[in-house]
């Protein structure tokens, strides 16, 4: 698509003149879909307990927050200007502010938003919305620590259900956006579906494996009584069903070793009736906790597997990376530049796998 890898050139860190600088804000809105203290689903819809590999309930709305960044020019009353939304997913230990706060800031503005003003200034990519989401779908989503028995750690195995009825119709009726998450006709879904992205570090990265995907679901060894492949205390459960039919471009960064193996996520890219335009995944070869049990297990015969489904497939590798920002920044800034393209630029099949 006539785009160069590369890794974030250091101009693009530093904060682009102040007309040309977004926004971030905080923002609640509404959850109906989450894990509660007894590990069941709660649920607004017509979820069935096979499926969700657990029992689902009706409950209480819970109300969660999430970061937004605005582009510049973003006019709240100008409803004739559309943007496309990407959403961007934290870390295991993580928040809303990971990806603002994890790399620090230059010139007194977050680098990941330098990042995208200064794409956004130079006509490198579209004014576009990011939304920065909390990952852990349960009553406790505040709980940040990593506990295999938590319901806080279950709920980031359950964030597809938020973001399909919770926090994407949220988005699309309080933000001029190209997509229309209530429009469900087969012309709508096809158009939406391409201007919305998703991606995620670590384990927002699994999230974007397996949950948009189609791959498993995990669960406490305690509840499943089996074996943890990882020593970690979780186990595979079920498969979740996909969001294909909402997203068309996935990025994972660093992707945590609880993602899916590649013939699992290829199975569920070919089973889904629409094409996943871009899937981007990135990890650094120095980096011990993802580059053998999350990136290369996860991209062994993904291709194969994957069938006509899959258009675009980025494998980067970033030489001496490790399990931080210098990664996660550099996935950021490709997969934003890959995605929402013109869409006929995605029907010939591009592989590409490379070391930046």
């Amino acid at each position: 698509m006539n785009i160069d890898m590369t890794q974030v050139p250091a101009e693009y860190k530093r904060a682009a003149a102040k007309d040309s600088q977004g926004t971030i804000t905080d923002v609640s809105y509404p959850v109906r879909n989450y894990i509660n203290s007894s590990r069941q689903l709660v649920t607004d819809q017509n979820i069935c307990s096979k499926e969700a590999g657990r029992e689902t309930v009706e409950g209480d709305t819970i109300i969660k927050k999430c970061n937004i960044y605005l582009p510049p020019g973003y006019e709240e009353n100008d409803t004739g200007t559309r943007y496309n939304v990407l959403y961007l997913l934290h870390g295991v230990g993580g928040n809303r502010y990971e990806w603002l706060n994890g790399s620090g800031k230059e010139d007194d503005n977050f680098i990941i938003c330098n990042i995208f003003d200064n794409l956004i200034a130079k006509g490198q990519i579209e004014p576009t919305i990011v939304v920065f989401p909390e990952g852990r779908s349960a009553h406790d989503w505040m709980d940040t620590t990593f506990n295999s028995d938590g319901t806080n750690l279950l709920g980031f195995y359950y964030f597809d259900y938020e973001l399909r009825y919770d926090l994407i119709p949220f988005i699309e009726s309080q933000y001029n956006t190209y997509a229309n998450i209530k429009d469900t006709s087969p012309e709508g879904i096809a158009y939406n579906r391409l201007h919305r992205a998703i991606a995620g570090l670590s384990m927002g990265g699994m999230q974007a494996l397996n949950l948009i995907l189609g791959g498993h679901r995990c669960d406490s060894t305690a509840y499943t009584n089996t074996m943890s492949p990882w020593k970690n205390g979780l186990d595979m459960t079920v498969l979740a069903p996909g969001m294909l039919d909402l997203l068309a471009y996935v990025g994972a960064f660093s992707n945590a070793p609880t993602s899916s193996d590649g013939k699992v996520l290829g199975t569920g890219i070919a089973s889904c009736d629409h094409r996943l335009s871009l899937l981007y995944i990135t990890c650094g070869d120095k980096d011990e906790i993802s580059i053998g049990q999350g990136y290369k297990k996860a991209t062994h015969e993904l291709l194969d597997t994957a069938g006509d489904n899959l258009d675009h497939y980025y494998r980067v590798v970033i030489k001496d990376g490790i399990h931080d920002f210098n990664v996660w920044n550099n996935g950021a800034f490709n997969f934003i530049r890959l995605s929402f393209r013109n869409a006929t630029e995605y029907h010939k099949r591009r592989v590409v796998t490379m070391t930046l």
